[in-house]
C-alpha cells in the first residue's frame, strides 16, 4: 500500500485515500471468504447427494482453503494494480490544482519569515488580551468593593440622620453642633481624668 501521506487529498476528501483503499480491500476480502463458505456448503450438499460418493466436511474444507489461498494471491495482485490506478487517477489531486479554501494564499502569498512575524504578533496580541482581561477583572473587583463601602457609608449616614431627628425631637438643636460639643466635653473629661490620675500617683508616692 502507498506510503505517500497525500495530505492535500486528505484535506479535500476528508479521509486519507489509503484508508479508503484499505476499507475496499477488507470489504472484497470479507466477501471472498463469505463466498467460499457458500461454495463449501453447496459442494458438501451436492457431493453427499450422489450415491456412493462419500466426502467428509474436512476434505471439502481442505480443498476450499487451497482454492481460497489461490484466489487471495491473484486477488492481491489485481488489487495492487487497481490501487495504483485509483490513487493516481481517481483519488489524486494534480499539483497544479488549488483548492478553493487555499486560493487566498495565492492572492496573498507570504514567506516563512513573514509567517513567523505574524505568529509573533499574534502571540503578543494574545498576551495583551489576557492582560486586559485580568485588568478588567481587577477593576470589577474594585468596583464591587467600592459598592460595598458605599453601602456601609449610606448606612452610617442614615444612622446620623436618625440621631439628628432624635435630637430635634428632644429639643437638642443641631445634631452636628451637639456632636461637636459632646466631642469637646469628652476631650475635657479625658484631660481631667488624666490630671486626677497623675495627682493620685503623686499622692501615693508622697505617702510612701
Amino acid at each position: 500500500m502507498s506510503v505517500d501521506p497525500m495530505a492535500y487529498e486528505t484535506q479535500f476528501f476528508g479521509f486519507t485515500p489509503q484508508t479508503c483503499m484499505l476499507r475496499v480491500y477488507i470489504a472484497f476480502q470479507d466477501y471472498l471468504f463469505e463466498m467460499m463458505l457458500v461454495v463449501e456448503g453447496v459442494m458438501l450438499k451436492k457431493l453427499n447427494g450422489i450415491p456412493g460418493c462419500k466426502v467428509s466436511a474436512s476434505q471439502i474444507r481442505k480443498c476450499t482453503e487451497k482454492f481460497l489461498l489461490f484466489m487471495k494471491e491473484h486477488f492481491d495482485k489485481l488489487f495492487a494494480k487497481m490501487e495504483e490506478v485509483l490513487l493516481q487517477l481517481v483519488l489524486n489531486i494534480p499539483r497544479n490544482v488549488l483548492l478553493p479554501e487555499d486560493r487566498v494564499q495565492e492572492q496573498y502569498p507570504y514567506s516563512k519569515e513573514e509567517f513567523q512575524a505574524l505568529q509573533e504578533e499574534l502571540q503578543q496580541l494574545q498576551q495583551q488580551c489576557r492582560a486586559e482581561a485580568a485588568a478588567e477583572q481587577a477593576l470589577r473587583a474594585e468596583l464591587e468593593e467600592q459598592k460595598a463601602v458605599k453601602a456601609e457609608l449610606e448606612k452610617i449616614l442614615q444612622c446620623f440622620d436618625g440621631l439628628e431627628n432624635i435630637c430635634r425631637e428632644h429639643g437638642l438643636g443641631n445634631f452636628k453642633e451637639s456632636f461637636a460639643l459632646l466631642t469637646q466635653s469628652s476631650k475635657k473629661l479625658q484631660e481631667v481624668l488624666k490630671d486626677v490620675e497623675e495627682k493620685s500617683k503623686k499622692m501615693k508616692q508622697h505617702d510612701q
